[in-house]
């Protein structure tokens, strides 16, 4: 997916926040992609940025091993953003100095502007003072020839810098995180004051192009398309079914790793929502019986996302052939999986790391570019109903990955019945809204506990509830005391096997949002 007019390019150098550089420059309505940060300056040109920005980094530029840009992207007469690694690297490769800071910057920073910018015209003037958050422990001593200096802090000589004539800017600082206030509109300045764009990247203008593409790909081919319930995979359902209308069949497959009373009611809701026929598979036990004995968590991913392909595969060749198989992937799980760049995987998706690689369906994607609020937004604007496009998020390998070690039909008896009493809780309290994602976990350990004067040994359950905006940075949510009291205790009374309930207070990061 790419906008037909304009696009703005992001050289990833191995920050595992860049993709939040993407959204702000997506949320100003520019069409924004993440691309490797040695991308050759020839395969850049050939796309015809209207911007690049270069992004932070773990790296010490002057390090033998630190990646680099190719040196050719000074030369293609674009805008150029360089945010902190990405300030460093473009002050180094065109002949500043970088050198380790004596004090380093993390955390809340105030610099000073030292001149009127473009860059800074809608922020402040000479002289102003500006919050701003930094993460760096090296800083550009001296900037380039044909830079001026822009704005300073007490220990970063250099805050920010330009090359007026070039269009190339840099800042020490991070504008695409909320700790930096006026982020967002530096964000802005340079896309519609430097690089000229005029917008466009909106809800309509995905809806349009997502039908043309999948139009364009599938032709008079017939597709399968996993229906889950959550608003990506519906969501991908009414896009196909828009674009190809009968070409489509959409599957429920029960892999045995649901939550309680979820397949019923995903039946339910789809076929109200959609009016699209929906084709039910039981397959628990090939699923379970797949995953006996299994206690790593990216090998559950993996036999999860097989199983399913064959599944597909076999349900393909009962409706005609099908050709394709649809997927709900989205760029968080692309990014996460270490498919878009040099980053360090974080987990594979089932959807996309975990696939055969002897699959006979195609794969189409038709939401693998976009983020999770993109997708609410398209959603809605097709006419889903609010309880699929505010429906927690849940995972493809389902409980599989909240249950810690073997996956049994024990185990997922005790979690299913105690994230039910979670989930309702958080309903009945007028919560559940307010989150972005909450379930419980099942560990792998023991704990002793006494009821009714006995001693017992069980397990423990954690609940996890988070807040985000994007699912690739998450605070923990500060649910009451109260209510957590309410919901120890009616789990602990309730299911059987439990004698211990604690909450997980982690952020992502260091956290991920789930726990395998």
């Amino acid at each position: 997916m790419s906008s037909a007019n304009e696009l703005v390019l992001v050289l990833d150098f191995g920050a595992q926040y860049t993709q939040l550089i993407a959204r702000r420059v997506r949320e100003c309505g520019v069409y924004c992609e993440i691309v490797p940060g040695d991308i050759s300056a020839e395969r850049l040109a050939a796309r015809h940025p209207k911007g690049l920005i270069l992004s932070g980094g773990p790296s010490s530029v002057y390090e033998p091993q630190a990646p680099k840009a190719d040196t050719g992207i000074y030369a293609l007469g674009v805008p150029i953003l360089g945010i902190c690694y990405g300030l460093q690297l473009m002050a180094y490769q065109l002949g500043g100095q970088v050198e380790p800071a004596s004090h380093r910057e993390f955390g809340p920073a105030e610099i000073t502007l030292l001149k009127a910018s473009p860059l800074f015209q809608a922020i402040g003037q000479e002289g102003s003072r500006l919050s701003c958050w930094m993460s760096h422990g090296d800083k550009v001593l001296s900037p380039p020839a044909g830079f001026e200096l822009l704005a300073m802090t007490s220990a970063t000589p250099v805050a920010a810098m330009a090359d007026r004539r070039r269009h190339f800017y840099g800042v020490q600082f991070h504008p695409e995180v909320e700790h930096t206030p006026f982020g967002k509109e530096l964000i802005r300045t340079f896309l519609y004051e430097i690089c000229r764009c005029r917008g466009g990247w909106n809800t309509q203008s995905i809806l349009d192009q997502a039908i043309r593409e999948i139009c364009e790909r599938v032709g008079d081919g017939r597709v399968v398309c996993g229906v889950s319930g959550g608003v990506d995979s519906c969501c991908v359902a009414a896009l196909l079914h828009r674009a190809i209308g009968k070409q489509l069949t959409c599957i429920f497959v029960d892999h045995g790793l649901l939550r309680k009373g979820e397949a019923e009611q995903v039946r339910r809701d789809f076929a109200e929502a959609s009016g699209i026929h929906l084709i039910y598979v039981d397959a628990q036990d090939r699923f379970l019986a797949r995953l006996k004995g299994v206690t790593d968590p990216e090998q559950k991913r993996k036999i999860v996302g097989e199983e399913f392909v064959r599944v597909f595969e076999e349900c393909a060749s009962e409706v005609g052939g099908a050709r394709f198989l649809a997927q709900g992937t989205l760029y968080p799980d692309v990014i996460e999986s270490g498919a878009s760049s040099k980053a360090h995987v974080i987990k594979t998706h089932h959807n996309v790391g975990g696939l055969p690689k002897d699959m006979q369906l195609e794969v189409i994607e038709p939401l693998r570019m976009l983020f999770k609020d993109e997708v609410r937004a398209l959603a809605l604007s097709m006419g889903l109903p609010e309880s699929i496009v505010w429906r927690h998020p849940f995972p493809g390998p389902g409980l599989a990955i909240r249950i810690i070690g073997e996956v049994t039909p024990e185990k997922l008896h005790i979690l299913r019945e105690a994230d039910a009493i979670f989930v309702e809780e958080l309903q009945k309290a007028g919560l559940y809204r307010t989150l972005s994602q909450a379930f419980a976990v099942l560990t792998s350990i023991y704990s002793v506990g006494v009821m009714g004067d006995q001693r017992t040994y069980a397990y423990p359950i954690v609940l996890r509830a988070v807040t985000t905006e994007d699912f690739m940075t998450a605070q923990w949510a500060r649910l009451p005391y109260e209510f957590l009291e309410k919901v120890s205790r009616r789990i602990v009374n309730e299911v059987v096997g439990v004698n211990r309930v604690v909450y997980d207070i982690s952020t992502k990061p260091p956290a991920t949002i789930e726990w395998e």
